[in-house]
C-alpha cells in the first residue's frame, strides 16, 4: 500500500531531522518523533485498512534507518530478549518505531542512561522497567530511581505473582527508593505474598522490623562463632537464623507459606529456602520426596552429614534439631511437592488443603530455629 503523499513528505520531514527515537500510537494513528527540539507528532491519514497503512510506514521508517524496506527483519526478533544486539546498533532500534526493537534494546547490556531514556519514552511499560532495572549502569542512574516509582504505582494493577514478587525485589535495590516508601510497601505486603517473597529475595538479611534475637544467642555465638569465623558456613547459617534479622526472615518466611495464593508464589517460596539455606546443602539441590527429606534430615542430628554440621554438634550438642531443620527446608523442590499437588493449576482454598502434609512439616522446621530450648 502506498502513503498519501502529505504522510510520505511529512514522514520524511521528520526522519531528516534525525530523532533520537520514533514511537507509533496505532490507535490515534500518530508517529511521534523524540528530536533535539523536543516531541513531534506526524497525524496519519490512511488510504486504507489501518492495519496495512501502518505495515506500509514502518516500511518506509526502516528503509531509512536500516536500508531494509521489510519494516523490523524478522531474524532480529529472535535476538530481541537475550541482550545479543551490538551495542552500536541500540540507536538505529529505538527508531524504528517497533516494540519489538525497543525490548532488544532494554535487554542489551550496552545500554547507556541516555539510550534507556530513549527506550523509556518509546515503550513505558513495566516489563521494560524490570529489565532496564536489572541493569546495574540504569540502576544507579537517576533513570533508575524514575523507573522504581513507575513500578511503585503500576504495582497494583499487577496480576502475576511473579512479575509482583520481580518488581518488589527490584525497587528495593540500594538507593532506588526512600524509607518512607519502603515502610509503605512494606505495610502493603502485609496481605500480599508475592510482595513479602519480593522483600525477602531482596533483603534476607535486613526486612523492615526485626525482630528481637533468640534468647540463646549469646550462648550459640560463644560456641559457634569460632567456627564460623574459621569458614564453617553450617555455624555462620545458625548464627544468621539467630540473629535479629534472622529471626524476621524466618517470620516473614511462616507467613508466606501460611496462605500462598497459588503455586507460582510456593514454587518461588521453595527456591528461596534453598538458596537461603544452602550452606546446609553443598551437593545443591536433591529433588527428594518430602519422606526422604525427613529420613534425611534426621540424619544429620547424628552428625552423618554435612561435614560442617558435625563439627557444631560436636561444640553444641543440642543445637540437632536445629540442624535437621536447616536440613529439610534447604532441600524442598518442586519434587517435593508435586506428589500431593499435581495439577499444576490448582489454586487457592484447594491447593492449601492439597499441599497441608508438605507445608505443616515446613513451619514446624521454621518454629524449631525460631524457639530457643527450655
Amino acid at each position: 500500500m502506498d502513503l498519501s503523499s502529505e504522510d510520505s513528505l511529512r514522514l520524511n520531514v521528520l526522519l531528516a531531522n534525525k530523532p533520537r527515537a520514533i514511537r507509533i500510537d496505532e490507535s490515534k494513528l500518530i508517529v511521534y518523533g523524540l528530536t533535539d527540539q523536543g516531541e513531534r507528532g506526524v497525524i496519519l491519514h490512511p488510504t486504507g485498512r489501518p492495519e496495512s497503512y501502518l505495515r506500509a510506514v514502518r516500511e518506509l521508517i526502516s528503509g531509512h534507518i536500516l536500508g531494509s524496506p521489510g519494516g523490523y527483519p524478522v531474524y532480529l526478533r529472535r535476538w530481541t530478549r537475550m541482550g545479543q544486539m551490538r551495542d552500536e546498533s541500540l540507536e538505529q532500534l529505538l527508531m524504528l518505531g517497533e516494540p519489538e526493537a525497543v525490548v532488544a534494546a532494554v535487554c542489551s547490556p550496552g545500554l547507556t542512561e541516555e539510550l534507556a531514556r530513549r527506550a523509556w519514552w518509546a515503550m513505558e511499560d513495566a516489563r521494560n522497567a524490570r529489565r532496564m532495572l536489572a541493569n546495574p549502569v540504569i540502576a544507579g542512574s537517576a533513570l533508575g530511581r524514575e523507573l522504581a516509582s513507575y513500578l511503585i504505582e503500576f504495582l497494583p494493577f499487577e496480576t502475576d505473582s511473579e512479575r509482583m514478587m520481580e518488581s518488589v525485589r527490584l525497587v528495593l535495590r540500594p538507593g532506588l527508593i526512600g524509607p518512607e516508601a519502603r515502610q509503605d510497601l512494606w505495610q502493603k505486603a502485609a496481605r500480599k505474598q508475592a510482595y513479602l517473597l519480593g522483600f525477602l529475595r531482596a533483603l534476607p538479611d535486613d526486612l523492615p522490623a526485626p525482630l528481637p534475637p533468640r534468647a540463646d544467642l549469646a550462648q550459640l555465638d560463644q560456641a559457634l562463632a569460632p567456627l564460623a569465623a574459621d569458614g564453617n558456613t553450617v555455624a555462620w547459617l545458625l548464627l544468621r537464623c539467630a540473629s535479629g534479622g534472622g529471626q524476621r526472615f524466618l517470620d516473614t518466611l511462616s507467613r508466606v507459606l501460611a496462605k500462598p495464593p497459588n503455586q507460582e508464589v510456593v514454587t518461588a517460596a521453595f527456591d528461596l529456602m534453598r538458596e537461603y539455606f544452602s550452606p546446609m546443602r553443598p551437593e545443591g539441590e536433591p529433588r527428594l520426596t518430602l519422606a526422604e527429606l525427613k529420613a534425611e534430615a534426621d540424619a544429620v542430628a547424628s552428625g552423618t552429614v554435612p561435614e560442617g554440621a558435625h563439627a557444631c554438634l560436636e561444640r553444641l550438642p543440642r543445637i540437632g534439631p536445629e540442624l535437621s531443620a536447616l536440613r529439610l527446608l534447604s532441600g524442598v523442590s518442586y519434587a517435593t511437592l508435586r506428589p500431593v499437588l499435581p495439577d499444576p493449576t490448582t489454586l487457592g482454598t484447594l491447593m492449601r488443603r492439597k499441599i497441608t502434609p508438605v507445608i505443616e512439616p515446613l513451619q514446624a522446621a521454621i518454629a524449631c530455629l525460631r524457639a530457643a530450648p527450655d
